[in-house]
């Protein structure tokens, strides 16, 4: 029995694919769920639009506030006082 190329399976692409599809829901719920919040807090349209936009921000912990160490400087191409 011959196999043609269409018979074979490509994994790898098929593993991209899948967590391209994974990766959508996930946007589409977060975006979801982000309308919903302005929705219910009854935001005006540049606010609501503000926060469906910036749904994908994480907050920042303890150690990224003011006093830990940076991991990107303020501005890469200025001298350094050191």
């Amino acid at each position: 029995m011959a196999t043609s190329q269409r018979d074979v399976i490509d994994f790898s692409a098929l593993e991209k694919e899948l967590q391209a599809a994974v990766d959508s829901e996930r946007r589409h719920e977060r975006e979801n769920e982000a309308k919903l919040r302005a929705v219910s807090q009854r935001v005006s349209y540049d606010q609501f639009r503000d926060l469906v936009l910036s749904c994908h921000l994480k907050p920042l912990d303890k150690k990224d506030k003011d006093g830990g160490p940076r991991k990107q400087p303020w501005n890469p191409v200025a001298p350094s006082n050191k």
